[in-house]
C-alpha cells in the first residue's frame, strides 16, 4: 500500500521497536477556514470560525492512502483518508511522533 503524507511536516509512525518517516509529499490538504467577530470578553475579540472546502486533496488512487491532518480528514468522508493517532512525546511534552494510524472515512 503506498502512503502518501499530505500535510506539510514529516510523519512519523512509531510502532513497537520500528520507526517509519513518510516525507512530506510537496501537496498539502487543507480546510479552507474564515472567521468572524461575534463577542468580546473583557476587550478580548471572540471568534466564530467556519470550516469550508478542501483543497490541495488528490482523488482516490488504486493501493494509495493518504495521511492528513485530523480536520481535513474528518471534513471529508473518504475511505482513503487517515491522520495519526496515538501521539507518542518527548520527556518535554512535544510530540515525537504516532504509534497509530485514525480512520477517517465512515467504512473499515
Amino acid at each position: 500500500m503506498k502512503m502518501i503524507n499530505l500535510t506539510p511536516h514529516p510523519i512519523v509512525i512509531i510502532n513497537g521497536g520500528e520507526t517509519v518517516t513518510l516525507p512530506p509529499s510537496g501537496m498539502v490538504a487543507r480546510v479552507t477556514e474564515c472567521e468572524r467577530e461575534i463577542n468580546q470578553i473583557n476587550g478580548v475579540p471572540v471568534v466564530k470560525i467556519e470550516y469550508g472546502n478542501v483543497t490541495g486533496l488528490p482523488e482516490p488512487a488504486a493501493d494509495t492512502i493518504y495521511i492528513v491532518s485530523a480536520m481535513v480528514a474528518q471534513a471529508v468522508n473518504r475511505i482513503d483518508l487517515f491522520y495519526p493517532a496515538r501521539l507518542v512525546r518527548d520527556d518535554a511534552g512535544r510530540i515525537i511522533g504516532c504509534g497509530a494510524l485514525a480512520a477517517a472515512g465512515k467504512g473499515e
